[in-house]
């Protein structure tokens, strides 16, 4: 059972959240800067997995609050 503090109201409280979405932010700007034949490629597929972490997060955490 986790038990969440009335501190956390959204999952963007949660430091794991924020520390995913800096990384993101991150990730994003290593693939702006990769060549051009990867943006469909490697590219691509950082963007993904990166936007996949925090989507993943907030899903989580809106079936616990729920």
């Amino acid at each position: 059972m986790v038990v969440m503090t009335n501190s956390i109201r959204d999952f963007k409280d949660l430091e794991v959240w924020r520390a995913a979405r800096a990384l993101r932010t991150k990730i994003y700007r290593l693939a702006g800067s990769l060549p051009d034949f990867e943006e469909f490629g490697l590219a691509s597929q950082l963007r993904r997995a990166a936007a996949s972490v925090t989507a993943n997060i907030a899903e989580g955490y809106g079936r616990l609050a729920s």
